[in-house]
Parts: C-alpha cells; structure tokens; sequence
C-alpha cells in the first residue's frame, strides 16, 4: 500500500515522535497523529517549525525523507539516512564507477520517457501530439542535442497556453509546479536511498551544489504527471497553493501507473527498474 504525504503548513508546530506515531503539537497540546509506518514523506512549508532529534531518527530507520520548502514552495533541504541498504558500499562504489556510455544511455532513456509522457498528457487534453513521439526517437545517447530543451519549447505553450513561462520564482501555476515536484522529489528521494544509491551521484544532472542530482535525474520521466495535476487545478479556478491543492498535489505519490509489472502506484514505480511503460494519465 503506498504510504502518505504529511505536509506540514502551519506555524509555530512542534514535530515529535511517540510509540510509533509522528505527533504534531501547539502550544494547546496535539493537534494530530500519524503513524511512522504510513508515511511516505514530510513536507516543512511552514515558519518556526521544530522537531525533535528522535523523529527524525525515526524517519530515516524507515527511509522517509524530510524535505524543507522555502517561500516558493521549492525544496530547500532534504534530510536522507546515509545507510539504508545491506548492499549500500558496493552500489555507490558502482555509481562511482559507472563507465560514461551506461550513463549516457540511461539518460537517454529517461529523457525518451519524458517527452513520450509530455506528448500523452498533450493528446490526454485533445492536443495533436504527434511531434513528441518523433522527438523521442531523436534522443540519441546522452543527449547531445538538447532534444530535451526542444521538446519543452513546445510542451509547456501547448499544455499551459501561449503566454505561460515557466519561472520557479513565480506565483500561480509556476507555485503549483513547485510544489507538485516537491512531492515527487521526495518520493523520488526515498526510493533513491531505499536502493542503497547515493543521491548525489546523478547519472546526467551534476551541480556540485546539488546533494539531490541522481533523485532529478530519476523523477524527470513523471513530471508531466505534476504537470497535468496542475493544469486541472488552474482550470478549476486555482490560483495559489492552497491547501486544497496541496492535498490534490500530494496525491500524485499514490497515482496508478500502468508498468510492466500491473498497475502500480507511482510511489512504487520510482523503484522499477525502467520508468512507466505506458503514459502517466491518471483517470477521470
């Protein structure tokens, strides 16, 4: 069963653990309670947050990421165990390691993924989406012509209309966006250090600022599953992350995806061996 998304939003509560359970206080005592073991990841949005050191010892026995948002709803920090895996040494050894042409392919093949995903989200909205399957089938290994780059020149005019820019720093559907890969960058993270990788050895992102880049390289191939999330929000009449969207947001962690294995929620698929096999357009 996929687990939960507890997002915190509220200021001035105090995070703690008891028997089992993440407890939220105020200063009036409990506000809430719910167990460690249902708990996919947490989500600090809001100011003058505590928590205590045992909670989070708690939630990295159980390899459950704590993400720190700041003002723009982007991530900030993520606290991961650094052990979580019997064969942790050998597979970041072998992350090290890793020959540039594995590399390169496997990039090759998220980004494939991603534009197959982009166009079905197209063609899911009644968009002719054609153009993406060709531009998949012109990623060659690693990339080198950005195709990456082409396909969203094209992508987001065409889901978010004409004047639509993406911009991490800006309201509306953008705010919406960053949060929406907030949460799957936290599912992401999990899975990453469920496997014993380290999740700043990436396979194509390599900031050497970004403790995250293996869990940006993985997440990329279900984007367009926050971006479709997002669209139906702004068509609803959202305008800012409220806590309806948020809750509409956080759900994408338990959406069903079609793979190679059955339908599975997309919390599991991070941890398949290759990305959804058939486009991630949630039902309804």
């Amino acid at each position: 069963m996929p687990g939960r998304v507890v997002e915190i939003s509220t200021d001035g509560l105090h995070l703690a653990v008891l028997r089992g359970f993440l407890v939220v206080k105020d200063g009036d005592g409990e506000r809430g309670r719910v167990p460690l073991d249902d708990i996919d990841a947490v989500i600090a949005s809001a100011h003058g947050l505590t928590f205590s050191a045992n909670l989070l010892n708690a939630l990295a026995d159980r390899n459950v990421p704590f993400v720190v948002c700041g003002p723009n709803h982007m991530p900030i920090s993520a606290m991961l165990p650094v052990a979580g895996h019997h064969a942790q040494t050998g597979r970041i050894r072998a992350q090290i390691t890793a020959p540039q042409p594995l590399t390169k392919r496997l990039w090759q093949g998220l980004v494939q993924a991603k534009i197959r995903n982009q166009g079905a989200v197209l063609a899911h909205q009644g968009v002719p989406a054609g153009a993406f399957t060709t531009l998949a089938r012109q990623v060659r290994s690693g990339d080198p012509t950005n195709v990456e780059a082409q396909a969203a020149r094209r992508y987001w005019p065409l889901l978010m209309g004409p004047d639509f820019r993406r911009d991490t720093e800006a309201g509306g559907a953008n705010a919406l966006l960053n949060y929406g890969y907030a949460i799957l960058r936290s599912g992401a993270a999990r899975a990453v250090v469920a496997a014993g990788l380290h999740p700043s050895i990436g396979i194509h992102h390599s900031n050497k600022g970004n403790p995250m880049a293996l869990v940006d390289d993985v997440m990329e191939p279900f984007r367009p599953l926050v971006d479709l999330a997002t669209l139906r929000l702004v068509q609803a009449g959202a305008r800012q992350v409220t806590a309806d969207a948020k809750r509409e947001l956080a759900a994408i962690l338990i959406q069903d995806l079609t793979t190679t294995r059955g339908t599975t929620p997309l919390s599991t698929c991070h941890s398949l061996p290759c990305p959804s096999t058939s486009p991630p357009v949630p039902s309804g």
